[in-house]
């Protein structure tokens, strides 16, 4: 909670833009300046986020002082304004992130790409490194997933107990408001009637989030969309980094992701006692505060950087080109 009640995010001088989707719809990214030749960095954020998330402007504030371009994208209907699609973004929604990592590529072609995500975003980006499998190697250089919710199901459950019910609420309210938009501009998607009953993120997903996007309830939807199910076909370089006392899942969750973990060397582990759900806060009086999951991802992904960068050169100087 200290991010969201009490941090001040860092100013940054970034600029928006809108790119068309294949839908004829449209997606927004705060986008950052840096030369030409400089890695690009790219931010999913979580449920209900935008710029204005308390980690948002400071991640990207450490993605340039590393030196990369780095941008953020808006998923569908969290810039402020009401997405002209029927649909809008899920935790499973890959297809905005596959057209934007193309985009990307084809608009900076040679440059390393490094990706991250945090929560709602960390579950879309796993399930799509999954999906992509072998496929993504040569194209993102290294992954970050922050506070990912790896099985839906398990922490919708969790977070509707106890004092991480004042999280769901706080969801629920402004998920709820966009829904009726949503149905207003769509008439006969869903039913009205049934998402302002909506009293849980479960009860919404399953008249709402599933109704709209194709599943048959809530339960399908969170199955087919847990990144959990994606962790063993990952082949880029990925931190996961989450902490035990996440109130989001309950910490057997993480002991499932480190049983499949130790089968695929492409995972990278952080499970701290402590953190909370994108916290990871530091220091040692409020006056003086850090933020460890910030520093973290370009850390990490400037060591995977350095890496390739070492194996290629090994390589030249090993093959009679490279003599």
């Amino acid at each position: 909670m200290w991010g969201k009640f009490f941090r001040t995010p860092p100013p940054l001088d970034a600029r928006i833009e809108r790119w068309d989707t294949p839908d004829s719809d449209v997606l927004d990214l705060v986008r950052l300046a840096a030369p030409p030749t400089a890695p690009t960095f790219l931010l999913l954020h979580g449920l209900e986020g935008s710029m204005r998330s308390h980690y948002a402007a400071g991640t990207l504030r450490e993605a340039q002082r590393a030196g990369w371009q780095a941008n953020l994208l808006l998923f569908r209907s969290c810039n402020g304004e009401l997405n002209r699609a029927p649909r809008s973004y899920h935790s499973g929604e890959t297809t905005d992130l596959a057209h934007v990592v193309g985009r990307l590529l084809d608009e900076r072609p040679g440059t390393p790409l490094i990706l991250a995500g945090v929560s709602l975003g960390a579950n879309v980006l796993l399930k799509w490194l999954g999906e992509q499998g072998r496929d993504a190697v040569g194209r993102v250089q290294a992954a970050v997933a922050v506070s990912a919710p790896f099985d839906l199901a398990r922490s919708c459950a969790q977070i509707d107990r106890g004092l991480s019910r004042v999280y769901a609420w706080n969801f629920l309210k402004s998920l709820r408001s966009k829904a009726v938009e949503k149905i207003r501009q769509h008439p006969g998607i869903a039913d009205p009637a049934r998402v302002l009953a909506a009293r849980s993120l479960w009860s919404f997903d399953d008249a709402f989030t599933s109704v709209v996007h194709g599943f048959r309830d809530a339960a399908d939807y969170y199955y087919r969309s847990s990144s959990i199910r994606y962790l063993r076909d990952i082949r880029v370089p990925t931190l996961l980094l989450s902490a035990r006392d996440d109130p989001f899942h309950p910490p057997e969750v993480l002991d499932d992701v480190a049983r499949i973990a130790a089968g695929n060397p492409a995972l990278h582990l952080e499970f701290p006692a402590r953190g909370g759900h994108v916290g990871f806060v530091e220091g040692r009086s409020p006056a003086r505060v850090t933020y460890y999951m910030e520093r973290r991802i370009p850390e990490f992904a400037a060591a995977q950087l350095a890496m390739a960068g070492a194996q290629a050169r090994s390589a030249m100087e090993g093959s009679p080109f490279g003599r």
